[in-house]
């Protein structure tokens, strides 16, 4: 099982979307996702990371991913033969 690890700034008000990926991706890939919420008050940081290394960071990667371009680095790393439907369109 893959671990998923969403980083987020509690003082940005970012829980909401930080949880809505979190959703999104365990719908997705339900059991072969471990998902986990971290929270951060150090200001601005929203970094998502699988199995330890870096899939975005907002202020590298400028801002946040659109969901088909997170689902798709997920899926590229833990089951590159599947299929995400609509989103590999």
């Amino acid at each position: 099982m893959a671990s998923l690890v969403i980083t987020y700034c509690t003082g940005c008000n970012w829980l909401l979307r930080a949880g809505w990926y979190a959703q999104e991706c365990l719908s997705t890939f339900g059991t072969d996702l471990n998902v986990t919420l971290v929270p951060d008050d150090s200001g601005g940081v929203f970094h998502i990371t699988l199995d330890g290394e870096m899939l975005w960071e907002r202020k590298r990667d400028g801002g946040f991913p659109d969901i088909r371009t997170l689902k798709q680095r997920i899926r590229d790393r833990i089951s590159p033969e599947q299929s995400l439907g609509h989103l590999d369109r």
